[in-house]
C-alpha cells in the first residue's frame, strides 16, 4: 500500500509541478500592475500606438495581430462570456473596446466630413445665415402699455439642426449598446449619481431622430436614382409609414410605443441603402437647400398669419359677450323710470369716500373689477364706482348693475355722448381720430396688409374711453383724489391705503415697470425727433396705466390737460409717438409721478406664463395687459381662475348666453 501511494503521489507532483516549471520564464516576465489604471493602460499600449501629432490612431491589421497579448491575461472572444472573469478585467475589457470604437468613429466622422451632403448644406445655410440673417420672432401684438401680448418662437435654422443632428444621432445609436455594455456589470450599472446628472440628452432625442429620418427619406425618395430603384423605393415609403404611425402625437420620448428603436434602426439601414444607391452628392445638396429655403419663406408667412390671427382673436368679442349686452338692453328698456335709478347717489360728490373711476364698453369685465374691489373692502358703503361707457352699451351697463348691486357700494354709470364740453374743438385728440388720415390709416385696404405695426391698428384706439383718463377733473370736478382702474385688473386686497399716500406734490401715483430694457421712455417715444430728445431721457423709467391714484387738486394747479393737449397738437402727423395713451401719459406727467410699491400692482398675466407667483399673490391688483384677456379662449389657463372666480356663471344672463367658464 506504501508503494501504491508513493507511486500515486509522485504522478500527482509530476502533473501539478510540471506546468509550473514550464512557464516559469513567463511568471518571471510578466509584472502585475500597481493598480487598475496601469493596467488598462498597459493593455491599451498592446493596441494603440501614439503619432507624431498627439492623437492616437488604430495600428494597421498586420501590426495589431503581431503584437502578443499580455502574458496571464486570456480574452475570450465572445463578449457574452465575460461574467466569469474578475471584475478588475471585465471593466479593463470593456474600456478598450469603449477606447477602440471611439477612435474609429472619430476617423470615420473626419473621412466622411468631406463626403457629407447634408453637413455641406447646414455649413452653407449657417454661412448664408450669417450674411443675411432671417427676421426675428414677432411679438404678436402689445397693448397700450407697451407688453408684448404673444411672441412667436423664432424656428429659424431648426430644420438644419435637425438635418445635421440625424447623422449623430445615428452614430449614437451605433454606440449606445457598446457604452451601455461597458458601463454596467452583474452587479449593475457603474455610471454615478452625478453623471445621471449631468447627462444632456433632451427628453426628445429619439422623436427627434426619428422626424430627422422622416425628413431624409423624403429627400431620397425625391431623388431620381431612388425613383428608378423600385424595390427601394417600396421600402423606403414602408419605412417612413411605420415612423409616422410610431410617431403619432408624441412630444417626449415617454411617449413613443416599445418598437421605436427597432423602427428607429430599421429606417437607418433603409436610409443606409438609399445613401450607397445615391452617389451623386450635389444633387442631394441642392434638393437639401430647396428644402431649407421653402421652409424658411414658410416660416415667414406663417409669422404674419399669426400676428395677424392673434390680433384679430384678441380684438373680436365672443358670441356670448356679444349676446348679453343685447339681452340686458331688451330688459333695461322694459323697466319704467324709477326702477332705472341706482340708490345712494347724494355719494357720487363726497370727497371724504373712496371714488374709483372705470371706463369700458365691456360689461363683464367692469363687473369683475367692481366684485373685486368690494369684496376685499372694509367698508363697501364708502366706496364709490364711476363707470363710463358709450351710447351703445349705456342701458346695458345700468341694467347689469342694477339687478346686481354691489353689495352695499355706490354705483354710478354715465353715457360718454352726455359730455357735450368733449368735442373736437376742445379735445385735439377728437380732432385727429375725426380727420381724413386716420380713417384712411385704419380702413384701407392696402394699408392694412402693409403696415407691420398691427397693434397700432388696433380699434380701440378710435375709442375716445380710451383717451378719457386725460379729462379727470372735467369729469369729477368736485372730487380731490380718484383710483382709476382699467377693466382688465382683478382686485385682491383693499385698496384704501392709497388713499393716504403722500404723492409729495405729484399728480400721478403708479407702479414703475422699468425692470425689462423695453418699458423705457425709447421703447414709446421717437428720439429722433428733437422735441422728444431735447425733453426728455430715453433711459428714464415707464410706468403703468391700470391702476393710479389721481391728485385732481394738483392736476388742476399745474394744468395737467393743457399740457397734453400741447403735445397732442405736436404730435398731429404721429411723428413723435404712434397712437395708444401711454406714451403722452408718460409725456405729460413727465416728473409728475410717484413711484408706488411694486406689490399694488403686478402686470403682465395677459402675455407672460411666467409671472413670479409670488408677486401674484402678495399683489393688490392684477392686472391682465396684453392680448391674452381672461374672458377669451386664448387666455392664459393658469391665471384664469383669478378672474372668473368673480363671476356667476350661473346667472339667468350668463346661462341664456352660453357664456361659461
Amino acid at each position: 500500500m506504501v508503494a501504491v501511494r508513493n507511486v500515486v503521489l509522485l504522478f500527482l507532483c509530476i502533473t501539478v509541478v510540471a506546468p509550473i516549471v514550464l512557464y516559469t520564464d513567463r511568471f518571471g516576465t510578466f509584472q502585475p500592475p500597481s493598480d487598475k489604471q496601469e493596467f488598462i493602460e498597459d493593455v491599451a499600449a498592446f493596441t494603440f500606438s501614439t503619432a507624431d501629432t498627439g492623437r492616437l490612431n488604430l495600428l494597421p491589421q498586420e501590426t495589431s495581430t503581431a503584437l502578443k497579448e499580455p502574458i496571464g491575461v486570456v480574452y475570450t472572444e465572445n463578449s457574452t462570456k465575460t461574467n466569469n472573469l474578475p471584475q478588475d478585467l471585465k471593466f479593463a475589457e470593456s474600456r478598450e473596446h469603449v477606447s477602440a470604437r471611439v477612435l474609429s468613429t472619430a476617423e470615420e466622422e473626419d473621412r466622411t466630413q468631406k463626403e457629407n451632403p447634408i453637413k455641406q448644406v447646414t455649413d452653407g445655410v449657417k454661412q448664408g445665415n450669417q450674411s443675411s440673417p432671417l427676421e426675428k420672432a414677432v411679438a404678436t401684438g402689445e397693448n397700450e402699455n407697451g407688453e408684448d401680448a404673444i411672441d412667436v418662437d423664432d424656428s429659424d435654422g431648426k430644420l438644419v439642426k435637425s438635418v445635421q443632428a440625424s447623422y449623430n444621432a445615428s452614430k449614437s445609436m451605433e454606440r449606445q449598446p457598446t457604452e451601455t455594455t461597458s458601463k454596467t456589470s452583474n452587479k449593475g450599472p457603474i455610471l454615478t449619481e452625478m453623471d445621471k446628472q449631468n447627462d444632456p440628452t433632451p427628453q426628445d432625442a429619439r422623436v427627434r431622430q426619428l422626424k430627422d429620418q422622416l425628413i431624409r427619406a423624403r429627400v431620397y425618395l425625391s431623388l431620381p436614382a431612388i425613383k428608378n430603384n423600385p424595390h427601394l423605393t417600396r421600402e423606403l415609403r414602408a419605412r417612413v409609414k411605420e415612423v409616422q404611425r410610431t410617431l403619432g402625437d408624441a412630444s417626449k420620448d415617454s411617449e413613443l410605443p416599445r418598437n421605436a428603436n427597432e423602427r428607429m434602426k430599421s429606417m437607418e439601414q433603409t436610409l443606409a441603402k438609399a445613401g450607397q444607391v445615391q452617389d451623386d452628392c450635389a444633387a442631394l445638396v441642392k434638393k437639401l437647400r430647396a428644402m431649407l429655403h421653402s421652409t424658411e419663406e414658410q416660416l415667414r408667412v406663417h409669422k404674419k398669419q399669426t400676428l395677424f390671427l392673434t390680433q384679430l382673436t384678441a380684438k373680436t368679442l365672443p358670441k356670448g359677450l356679444h349676446c348679453l349686452p343685447l339681452r340686458l338692453t331688451t330688459e333695461y328698456y322694459s323697466l319704467n323710470s324709477s326702477e332705472q335709478q341706482f340708490p345712494h347717489q347724494e355719494k357720487l360728490d363726497d370727497p371724504k369716500l373712496y371714488h374709483y373711476a372705470i371706463f369700458s364698453d365691456n360689461i363683464l369685465a367692469t363687473a369683475v373689477v367692481v366684485n373685486s374691489t368690494v369684496a376685499h373692502a372694509k367698508d363697501a358703503s364708502k366706496h364709490v364706482f364711476h363707470i363710463v361707457t358709450d351710447r351703445l352699451n349705456y342701458a346695458a351697463m345700468r341694467m347689469w348693475f342694477l339687478v346686481n348691486p354691489p353689495g352695499k357700494a355706490t354705483i354710478q354709470v354715465q353715457n360718454i355722448e352726455e359730455f357735450t364740453w368733449l368735442n373736437s374743438s376742445y379735445s385735439p385728440v377728437l380732432k385727429q381720430l375725426g380727420s381724413q388720415s386716420m380713417i384712411d390709416y385704419y380702413f384701407k385696404a392696402h394699408r392694412a396688409t402693409s403696415d407691420s405695426n398691427l397693434k397700432f391698428r388696433n380699434p380701440k384706439y378710435l375709442s375716445i374711453l380710451n383717451h378719457l383718463r386725460f379729462y379727470l377733473p372735467e369729469i369729477f370736478p368736485k372730487l380731490n383724489k380718484v383710483l382709476f382702474l382699467d377693466d382688465d385688473i382683478v382686485v385682491q386686497k383693499d385698496l384704501t391705503g392709497l388713499w393716504s399716500i403722500n404723492l409729495k406734490g405729484n399728480v400721478n401715483g403708479a407702479v414703475e415697470t422699468c425692470g425689462e430694457s423695453f418699458h423705457r421712455f425709447d421703447r414709446y417715444l421717437n428720439f429722433s425727433h428733437p422735441l422728444i430728445a431735447k425733453n426728455f431721457d430715453p433711459r428714464a423709467c415707464g410706468w403703468a396705466y391700470g391702476m393710479n391714484i389721481f391728485d385732481l387738486v394738483e392736476w388742476k394747479r399745474q394744468k395737467i390737460t393743457e399740457v397734453y393737449h400741447n403735445w397732442q397738437k405736436l404730435n398731429h402727423d404721429r411723428q413723435l409717438w404712434k397712437l395708444g395713451t401711454l406714451p403722452p401719459g408718460l409725456i405729460t406727467f413727465w416728473k409728475r409721478t410717484f413711484p408706488l410699491n411694486r406689490n399694488w400692482h403686478v402686470l403682465g398675466l395677459g402675455y407672460n406664463p411666467n409671472v413670479n407667483q409670488r408677486d401674484i399673490d402678495r399683489a393688490a391688483v392684477i392686472h391682465y395687459n396684453g392680448n391674452l384677456k381672461p374672458w377669451l379662449e386664448i387666455s392664459i389657463p393658469k391665471y384664469r381662475g383669478y378672474w372668473s372666480k368673480h363671476v356667476d356663471y350661473d346667472h339667468v344672463y350668463l346661462r341664456e348666453c352660453n357664456i361659461n367658464p
